[in-house]
């Protein structure tokens, strides 16, 4: 499993922002391998994680390579102070049970 996490620090958003962003939430969650998401906040930093899970690299790079995320990132300067993008290799997951996981049966 890959995690894409996406820390970025919030600006002025406008109706194309919110159209773009609904695109690739869209878009990523229609994706053969997505396979969840997560979002964080800290207040305290003014810092923002997206956190979207795959099967595979491979599932990953087709939301990269999408129309709409390529468009909103070469306009992000307008929107974000700031951002940064971090692709980690899951190498397990566990825990109590309480909370699924993703990938999880």
């Amino acid at each position: 499993m890959y995690a894409s996490t996406f820390i970025f620090r919030a600006g002025q958003y406008d109706d194309e922002f919110h159209r773009l962003d609904r695109s690739i939430a869209e878009t990523a969650r229609a994706l053969p391998g997505y396979l969840g998401e997560e979002t964080w906040e800290n207040t305290r930093a003014g810092l923002i994680q997206n956190v979207y899970y795959w099967e595979s690299e491979e599932a990953l790079l087709q939301l990269i390579r999408h129309p709409a995320h390529l468009e909103a990132k070469s306009k992000q300067a307008r929107w974000l102070d700031g951002y940064r993008v971090v692709i980690s290799k899951v190498m397990r997951q566990y825990g109590d049970g309480k909370l699924l996981g993703f990938g999880s049966p």
